[in-house]
């Protein structure tokens, strides 16, 4: 009769039962060391899913606000330096046309008019990188400031029909229902400048005008008026700029409570998502060594026959 091995139908599919668990319990860890996380799919997170869903949507947000904040940041900044810039402008205006009175001599008040005017159009005017109206507001694709010219801000019924602006300032999102208003209206800041500038420049071409090296009194009388003008107009800008300034200061605190909140989401998501790569490498070696004993006592096994448990002597008869 033929001898058979011994009958190991039960043993074998317990070890292929454990190798195919432990095949799987390695391929895990190997995903767990290859991608830094507990698991690439949301049913290897199990219960935690839905924390883990919800720290990454605020995360994401967050990260969002942190972008918005930044560039409304540099508009910020931009626009400090540009009101600092038209306040000197004021300020310079309103010294000219007091040193007129005070000197009585108003030769070269109309060639500072026009440079004035100028420059602070040119700053009204400005824009962004992306080729915005900084002081557009909802119309930033518009220049502000329509007047090309001293001579074409003469020729309107008021300076405020000079501008082109919207009446919606531009705003940024820095938090959940949290936003802070950073646009500047160019009406809102130019308008008395604007208006000043226009005033002298009319009275000039009128019957009492012609500035000269010698004021007359009724030119006189008209400046001393015009400073006041002037002087209110430079007061609006200061108080734009300051205004600005505040700006700045709330949008640095909302970028120091974006970073702490970011730093916060991204811990929860790790420590729902990632996994700790000492104690992966571990068990990957465990989990090998593991594998490979049960591929060893199954390759063992298959080679057990009953004539490794007969005697010389059965053998034989």
């Amino acid at each position: 009769m033929t001898i058979e091995r011994v009958a190991t139908n039960a043993q074998a599919q317990t070890l292929i039962s454990q190798i195919m668990q432990a095949q799987s319990t390695l391929d895990n860890t190997q995903s767990q060391v290859a991608s830094g996380l507990v698991s690439t799919t949301y049913a290897g997170i199990g219960d935690k899913t839905a924390a883990l869903e919800a720290a990454q949507s605020a995360s994401d947000r967050t990260t969002a606000y942190q972008s918005a904040t930044s560039l409304a940041l540099n508009q910020v900044n931009l626009q400090d330096t540009q009101l600092t810039s038209l306040s000197n402008l004021a300020n310079e205006w309103r010294t000219d046309v007091t040193n007129a009175v005070g000197n009585g001599d108003a030769s070269t008040l109309m060639t500072e008019a026009q440079s004035v005017y100028q420059q602070a159009a040119q700053i009204l005017n400005s824009q962004d990188a992306n080729g915005n109206y900084l002081y557009g507001g909802d119309k930033n694709s518009t220049p502000p400031v329509a007047a090309a010219s001293l001579s074409d801000l003469q020729a309107l019924p008021s300076a405020s029909a000079a501008f082109a602006n919207g009446t919606v300032k531009s705003a940024v999102q820095v938090g959940d229902g949290e936003t802070v208003q950073v646009g500047v209206l160019a009406s809102d800041v130019g308008t008395q400048l604007l208006q000043s500038l226009q005033d002298v420049a009319n009275f000039n071409a009128g019957p009492s005008g012609n500035f000269g090296s010698t004021v007359t009194t009724a030119q006189s009388t008209f400046l001393s008026g015009a400073i006041t003008s002037a002087a209110n107009a430079a007061t609006t800008v200061n108080t734009a700029a300051a205004a600005n300034g505040d700006v700045y200061s709330q949008l640095q605190d909302a970028s120091t409570t974006q970073a702490s909140m970011s730093t916060l989401y991204q811990g929860f998501v790790s420590d729902i998502q990632d996994v700790d790569m000492g104690t992966a490498v571990t068990n990957l070696n465990q989990n090998q060594v593991a594998l490979q004993a049960a591929l060893q006592v199954t390759a063992q096994l298959n080679q057990v026959s009953l004539l490794n448990y007969l005697s010389p002597a059965s053998s034989t008869s």
